[in-house]
């Protein structure tokens, strides 16, 4: 019998088929363009040097012409100290505002310096330790007893074991008593098995990058001596409405490749609005600093903006005429907005009423705005 390509897809799990396909995968050409570039000295177990990881980060030119696109725009020195920090024996905490990019900074990090980002705790409120440690297979463990074949292995188990780049995503969220298993990893470079009278050593490679929110404090703040284990890299806000307006393009237009979306070379008017909107909510005034304003609720990051852009960008395709207008963005920025029915509802109001309906240009947008409200 023939297996539909679609089965066989899910089977792999990678390839052009996933949905959203691991840094690792998407960008496998630039990393072996770069790969075969570098001839930089590269720490134990790293695929790439420091420089290039970075230059995989932040993008350039290749001796050859090959094109690195940058997965973050920001400041370099950033990203040089968080490359700087994994290349040593101190983990790495990316810390920042909801949006700005924290987690896709982790991933292609991983990517770039252990060739895969996979390895993964993904914090919650219900994390257990065995995502952190190791749990069993429970039915060896009842036939045969503690063994290292009932054993299961974590991410960061696997991580300490082959020298890899372990990823543990929302850290804060993860209950405190969690987190402190985390601190033998950190400081000790090794994880007991009491169970076994064993323990598995890290290897040369071995190190972790953790995110944790600074505006949404989480169920659990980090303990002093957890935090000491980790050198603090804080991603910003993008400094300039040209910044975001750049990543929010970049990423609209790969998510749109991946979901056969058209392009949308028109559409570069509505995402600055879609920018200028949220800066001027987030900041509390307008651009041109004259007028003062309220903020809701939300956080109004990067990633909600190129959320908005994404969906709109659906309905002009679906139900229009494939060319983003304010119609298609209004309601996701309601969205957005109106967290709080109650004091959101009325910042928007006030938002529409004294900046959107006075600005020169923007009548449609504050038509489908209003119609969007109703």
């Amino acid at each position: 019998m023939t297996v539909p390509e679609t089965t066989a897809a899910v089977d792999g799990a990678t390839g052009p088929e996933a949905l959203r396909p691991h840094a690792e995968d998407a960008f496998a050409d630039e990393l072996k363009a770069l790969a075969a570039a570098d001839d930089r000295p590269r720490p134990a177990r790293w695929h790439l040097s420091p420089w290039a990881v970075a230059t995989y980060l932040q993008g350039g030119t290749l001796p050859d012409g090959t094109v690195i696109t940058p997965k973050y725009v920001g400041p370099r020195r950033l990203i040089e100290v968080a490359v700087t920090t994994l290349a040593t024996d101190r983990a790495l905490l990316l810390l920042g505002v909801p949006g700005t990019a924290k987690t896709w900074v982790s991933e292609h990090l991983a990517a770039a310096v252990s060739g895969d980002s996979t390895l993964l705790v993904q914090g919650t409120a219900g994390t257990p330790e065995e995502a952190v440690r190791y749990g069993w297979n429970y039915a060896r463990l009842l036939a045969q007893g503690p063994s290292r074949e009932a054993l299961v292995p974590s991410p960061l188990m696997r991580a300490m074991s082959e020298g890899m780049t372990a990823r543990v995503e929302e850290l804060t969220r993860i209950p405190a008593d969690v987190q402190d298993s985390l601190i033998t990893i950190l400081s000790e470079k090794t994880l007991p098995i009491p169970e076994l009278g064993q323990e598995v050593q890290a290897v040369r490679g071995f190190n972790v990058i953790a995110t944790a929110n600074d505006r949404d404090r989480g169920v659990n703040e980090l303990s002093s001596a957890l935090r000491r284990r980790f050198n603090t890299v804080v991603l910003p806000l993008p400094a300039t409405p040209d910044a975001e307006v750049d990543i929010v393009s970049r990423r609209v237009d790969q998510i749109g490749r991946s979901l056969d979306l058209p392009a949308a070379p028109e559409g570069l008017s509505e995402i600055r609005r879609v920018v200028t909107v949220f800066r001027e909510l987030r900041d509390g005034v307008t651009t041109d600093g004259r007028t003062k304003l309220k903020s809701p609720s939300g956080t109004l990051s990067t990633a909600e903006a190129i959320s908005v852009v994404t969906n709109g960008l659906a309905l002009a395709a679906h139900f229009g005429d494939g060319v983003l207008r304010p119609a298609d963005v209004a309601a996701g920025i309601l969205g957005a907005v109106v967290r709080d029915p109650a004091a959101d509802r009325v910042v928007w109001q006030e938002y529409l009423e004294t900046v959107v309906r006075e600005r020169d240009g923007w009548k449609d947008f504050y038509r489908a705005c209003r119609e969007a409200s109703v």
